[in-house]
């Protein structure tokens, strides 16, 4: 799986009400160069029907809109790794609807958690990679699957990047060649890496363990959690524990100029307006420090 590299791609997770076709526009009112969404009502398990009319609609409006970048992120009640097996095979068809949906509209790739295991680690991690490999077996094409690294609360998999190694790992090759991670600051912040100190070693760390080309996705949050807490609490960008030093870095740094990011950073009141600031000020951190002339 490849993507087109851009030197921009910066954006948010942006709302579907009234249909796919509707996020595009939301994107570009804020701004965005790249969106995440979700392709259907995350915490149930009713799936939508996805009809031509609706696919060309959506391929219409994202074409006017100015995003280059979009990944859908599946639905909260996904557990790959569940030792039971009715709710894993319920989690496998509510996955694969999520890949056939994103093949149909063209979106790349689909953010996914890491199952719980629930009983032991060690084989929630093989029942999760195992149903990865059969659900993208079921949806061949264009379409992979980004392993988001999780804050492990409770019996989470994917806090470590050694666990996320593992996982991709254990797939078949075929499988394999068809995922990549995202990584989360909120997450990596609560997971006990030192995001405000030193994340610059924490990319470090992820390319010695996994390789920085398999990073595709970013999502940048600031953490109202303490660090090493396992808590998953997004803060507004600088307004939190990770603070702006950190992001400044992230938004400077050039082996990341080209990873998709993506805030996921509370909206209030008012989506646009919050959504708008945070993503002007990443932008602002990304441009170079004044050089006084001597």
């Amino acid at each position: 799986m490849t993507l087109r590299r851009y030197a921009d791609l910066l954006g948010a997770h942006v709302s579907t009400m009234g249909g796919v076709a509707t996020a595009p526009a939301r994107a570009a009112a804020i701004g965005a160069t790249a969106m995440q969404l979700f392709t259907k009502t995350p915490n149930q398990w009713r799936e939508p029907t996805l009809t031509a009319a609706h696919v060309a609609e959506y391929r219409a409006a994202l074409a006017q809109s100015g995003v280059r970048a979009v990944v859908s992120h599946d639905s909260y009640l996904i557990n790959l790794a569940s030792p039971d097996p009715v709710l894993r095979a319920r989690s496998a068809q509510c996955f694969i609807g999520e890949l056939s949906r994103c093949l149909a509209l063209g979106i790349p790739w689909v953010v996914s958690h890491p199952g719980n295991f629930m009983d032991e680690r060690a084989a929630g991690l093989e029942r999760n990679a195992r149903e990865y490999a059969a659900c993208l077996a079921a949806v061949p094409g264009d379409v992979g699957v980004l392993i988001e690294g999780t804050a492990g609360a409770g019996t989470a998999l994917g806090a470590t990047f050694e666990e996320l190694r593992a996982l991709r790992d254990a797939l078949p090759a075929a499988a394999r060649e068809r995922v990549g991670f995202c990584l989360d600051t909120a997450h990596l912040h609560a997971a006990g890496y030192d995001v405000a100190g030193d994340v610059a070693g924490v990319w470090d760390r992820f390319d010695r363990e996994i390789g920085l080309s398999h990073l595709t996705c970013l999502h940048l949050n600031d953490s109202k959690a303490a660090p090493g807490s396992h808590l998953d609490r997004h803060e507004w960008i600088a307004e939190g524990q990770v603070g702006a030093a950190a992001f400044r870095r992230i938004m400077r740094d050039p082996r990341l100029v080209s990873v998709i990011k993506i805030i996921e950073t509370p909206k209030a009141d008012d989506p646009v307006r919050h959504d708008r600031r945070m993503l002007r000020r990443l932008r602002a951190y990304a441009r170079p420090p004044h050089v006084t002339a001597c």
